[in-house]
């Protein structure tokens, strides 16, 4: 979690700097769904690598927004869920999701014109 003196003083930007990259958006998008494993987490997210997808899951789990849980089998299994607080941002992704609807309606109006 982020300290008091690392905490900006603007509100939108501690949001930002908890979820501010494109990966740790679609990382909460997924585990909104429901509970992954690392590698269907790589798999469904195309183009990120495993340092940039390892990295901000760690980040993540730092912070507070995600659970890892370490299952005792062999080979272990290890699975990523949203936390309580990570929970509570669902209604910033549902907002982003209906304006990139509401975008996307928009663009694809403009261009039958």
């Amino acid at each position: 979690m982020l300290t008091k003196e690392e905490m900006p003083a603007c509100p939108v930007a501690t949001t930002v700097r908890l979820i501010g990259s494109k990966w740790k958006l679609l990382i909460l998008r997924n585990l909104n769904m429901r509970s992954w494993r690392f590698n269907e987490l790589r798999r469904d997210l195309e183009g990120v690598s495993q340092k940039v997808l390892t990295d901000s899951l760690r980040s993540m789990e730092e912070d507070g927004l995600i659970t890892r849980t370490v299952y005792p089998e062999v080979p272990p299994r290890v699975e990523y869920a949203l936390s309580d607080l990570g929970k509570s941002m669902k209604p910033i992704l549902d907002a982003m999701e209906q304006w990139g609807l509401q975008y996307k309606k928009m663009v694809e109006e403009y261009s039958e014109k």
